[in-house]
Parts: structure tokens; C-alpha cells; sequence
């Protein structure tokens, strides 16, 4: 059955059902502010949607930032209505003026509302996922009141309240996706979008990108840092300085960068090298850079037994971060349309040199959009846990990396921005410079009102 004719399905049935006021006059209870549940609907959702990312084809870094943005945004918007004295983000991110509003008097048992909302923009987000994790996806929202009895207590679970608390959270969704249908982004697997790509021209000049080898690839999503960002004024207000100027010269700032790329990659320590594959997260074989950061805040919410409206408030900040992170990094991005390091150096300095770990992604080099993402993510979770909390990153475990400790969200922010210069692909400029432009996302993001 399609998600539409569920959705219809469960509006018929809820207009034929009497008021609720009975039903609780008999006795049963009334269901809970959502900030008496646990954050298992919230966790159990992104653990199921990383690997998910992972396998979907055309989930790249940004638009896989995107996803988990809408996502994040969709269960704290499914909760606000729940949890006293909370503000919707309506009115505060770009054209989103309002969202379907729910009765004071018809009670929503949350974690039924939340489940539903996550479900459906899953599906939405995510609509050529393969077949194994479309069925995924639906097995996970119709076991949850199952797997997680003891937030799904039947007894604050009437037929009534359950089939309102649905209907609410995929109209939710289905409000979210229209407007996120007008951000620039959503067409992005589609033909229009690949069509639009290909008329794209990169400008040409001493110091411009050019396609790099050993593939040569196409500027992958050239127009992506024109798309609406949640948080316009951010975007506005976080620009870079720019790189050295371009020269050749071997005494010039912009060699000196060159040289040290060239150094770090042609003979890499162990410990170099380690960190640039740890860090690497590649779309594929990874949930990807902003999966990485998702990842480590899912662990965290698990390990500290967080409520569900905690949860929901730590997703949305951060995810929204990280996507603005990349709409923000793209736009200066093509801007600049700086050469990649492997360009300069086998012009300049050593025709045969290739970065030894790993390909030159295909898209200008400045700034380095791992610096940008993880310092937005980085500067959200210190306001959230404390800048001195040490944590254990256990993304990669199932590939053999971990798990790691690191002493606190900077410092592992800080060495994801420069695993891309150990990896030789990108300058120290763009990952200084990419971590100032993440912090300052990342500080619009915790200025966002939620009380």
C-alpha cells in the first residue's frame, strides 16, 4: 500500500471515530509530555537511515546533509506541541512560515507521532532507496510500539489517540516536504537536476579548477550553494577571507601551501595516514561525512539515556547545521573556484604525483567542505554536552577503525579538517578557513529559539 492511500486510509477512519474525552473518562491514561520518553523512536530511526544513506545512490555528502537536516527538523517539529514551553521553528527558517497545528483538547501520544512523521519523510527523502530498505523502512515503523513497549504503553495508546497521533505526523511530513520540494535541492536524483548540471561551465584562468584525474569527473553539484539554506542570514553572514593569492613563485605563500600537501602526501606517517581514511567517509561505503557526525550524536543520546525531546532538539540543531555547513562551503566553493592541489603540484613541482590514500573529489578546492561540516557539527555538540566532553566514536566499527576516544568535539573536529590535507587533497588554507566558516554555522544553529 502506497504512503498516500495509508495516509487517506487513516483520515477516514479517524473521522468515524467518537471524541476521545470518553475513552479517558473509562479510565484510560492520558498520554505523557513527550519529554517522559525515552529518545529510543528518535535513535532507532537514525541507526536504521545512516546505512540507509550509504546504500541510496545520489546520497553525496550534501545532499546526504540535507536529508538528515529534514529529518532532524521533522521529530523536533512532530514533538513541539509536547513539550512544555517549547517554540516551533516556524517563523525562524527560510520561508517556512507554518506548519499543521494539532487540538489542546485531542491528546497525541508522541512517540506514535514522531514514529509516523519519521517514517514518512523517510520515504519521501529517500525514493529510490533499494527495495531491502524500502521494506526496512516500513518494518521499522510498524514493529516500534513493539521493540519499545515501554514507551508505547497500550494503556496511553487508544485506538483513537493512536490513529490522530498518525494522521498528524504524515500530514507533518507531507507539510515539510512541500516546502523542502522548494529549496533548490529536491530535484537532485532527478533528470531535471542532471540536465542542469551538464550546462554548467567552469570558468577557466590561472588558479582555476579544472576536472582532475585519474577520472577527470564532471563538478559534481555546481548549483548547490544557490539553494534555500535553512538559515539565510547565516549563510550571508559566514563568509571566508580567501585563499593566498595564486602564484607559482617557490618563495609565495600559495607554493609554501602546495609544498606541504605535497610533503604529507608523497611520504604520510602511519598516524597521518590512519586519520585521512578514518576521516575519509566516503559517499558508498560510508554514511558519509555528516552521517559520521549523526552517528556520533545517536551513540551519545543512547549512552546517556536522553528523553525524546532532548533527542529531538540535538538532531535538529545539528543536522541543520551540518546542511547549511554545505550549502555555505558549495557557494564559496564555485565562487573561488580554486584548483585542487594535485592540479598545482603536477603543474608546478612534480608532474607524476598523485595523492597516495584516496582520489581528488570532483569540485573546487576551497574551503574543504569535511572542515566546514564538522566544525558546525562540532561547535552544536559542545553547547549541547560541554566543550570538555570526551566521547568514543564508534562509526566505523563494522569496518575495523574503531572505536575511537577523543578528548572532546574540537579536537575531533579539527582532526577531520585535516585528515583531507594528510590525504592530499586539500590546502591548509581551505581547512582553516573552513573551520571558522563551520563554527560561525554552527553558532546561527544554537541561536535558533526553542524556548
Amino acid at each position: 500500500m502506497t504512503l498516500r492511500a495509508r495516509w487517506v486510509g487513516v483520515v477516514l477512519a479517524l473521522a468515524a471515530l467518537a471524541p476521545t474525552a470518553t475513552a479517558y473518562a473509562q479510565g484510560a491514561r492520558m498520554p505523557q509530555t513527550a519529554d517522559r520518553y525515552s529518545a529510543a523512536v528518535a535513535t532507532e530511526w537514525f541507526r536504521l537511515v545512516l546505512p540507509a544513506l550509504q546504500q541510496t545512490p545520489g546520497q553525496s555528502p550534501p545532499v546526504a546533509a540535507r536529508t538528515l537536516a529534514y529529518l532532524g527538523l521533522g521529530l523536533y517539529e512532530s514533538l513541539v506541541p509536547g513539550i512544555p514551553g517549547q517554540r516551533s521553528l516556524t517563523g525562524q527558517l527560510a520561508e517556512l512560515q507554518s506548519l499543521p497545528p494539532v487540538q489542546p483538547d485531542e491528546p497525541l501520544h508522541w512517540p506514535t507521532v514522531a514514529n509516523a512523521t519519521l517514517a514518512a519523510l523517510v520515504h519521501m527523502l529517500l525514493p529510490n532507496a533499494p527495495a531491502d530498505w524500502v521494506n526496512r523502512i516500513d518494518a521499522l515503523e510498524r514493529n516500534m510500539p513493539l521493540a519499545q513497549i515501554a514507551d508505547f504503553d497500550p494503556a496511553e495508546r487508544s485506538p483513537e489517540v493512536v490513529i490522530r497521533s498518525e494522521t498528524h505526523g504524515r500530514l507533518l511530513a507531507m507539510a515539510i516536504m512541500t516546502w523542502a520540494r522548494t529549496d533548490g535541492g529536491h530535484d537532485v536524483l532527478g533528470a531535471r537536476r542532471v540536465r542542469i548540471d551538464a550546462t554548467y561551465v567552469s570558468p577557466s584562468g590561472p588558479g582555476a579548477w579544472v576536472p582532475t584525474p585519474p577520472r577527470f569527473q564532471r563538478p559534481l553539484l555546481p548549483y548547490w550553494g544557490s539553494n534555500r539554506p535553512f538559515m539565510t542570514e547565516a549563510i550571508a553572514r559566514c563568509t571566508l577571507p580567501g585563499p593566498p593569492p595564486y602564484d607559482e613563485a617557490p618563495d609565495s605563500a600559495f607554493r609554501r601551501e602546495a609544498d606541504e600537501v605535497h610533503k604529507a602526501g608523497t611520504s604520510p606517517t602511519e598516524d597521518q595516514r590512519r586519520i585521512a581514511l578514518y576521516w575519509a567517509d566516503d559517499p558508498g561505503k560510508t554514511p558519509t561525512p555528516a552521517g559520521h557526525w549523526a552517528w556520533i550524536l545517536t551513540d551519545l543520546l543512547r549512552d546517556r539515556k536522553a528523553n525524546l525531546a532532548a533527542a529531538a532538539e540535538a538532531y535538529a540543531r545539528m543536522d541543520i547545521a551540518m546542511s547549511d555547513a554545505f550549502v555555505a562551503a558549495w557557494k564559496t566553493k564555485y565562487e573561488v573556484n580554486l584548483l585542487r592541489p594535485v592540479t598545482y603540484i603536477q603543474m608546478v613541482s612534480d608532474t607524476n604525483w598523485m595523492p597516495p590514500l584516496m582520489e581528488t573529489p570532483p569540485f573546487p578546492e576551497y574551503p574543504s567542505g569535511h572542515s566546514v561540516q564538522s566544525a558546525a557539527a562540532a561547535t552544536v555538540l559542545a553547547s549541547l554536552f560541554g566543550e570538555g566532553t570526551a566521547f568514543d566514536d564508534r562509526t566505523h566499527n563494522d569496518r575495523g577503525w574503531g572505536p575511537r576516544r577523543f578528548a572532546s568535539f574540537k579536537s575531533a573536529a579539527d582532526e577531520a579538517a585535516l585528515s583531507r590535507l594528510y590525504a592530499g587533497i586539500h590546502f591548509r588554507s581551505a581547512i582553516e578557513h573552513g573551520s571558522q566558516q563551520g563554527r560561525c554555522v554552527g553558532a546561527a544553529a544554537l541561536a535558533l529559539r526553542t524556548r
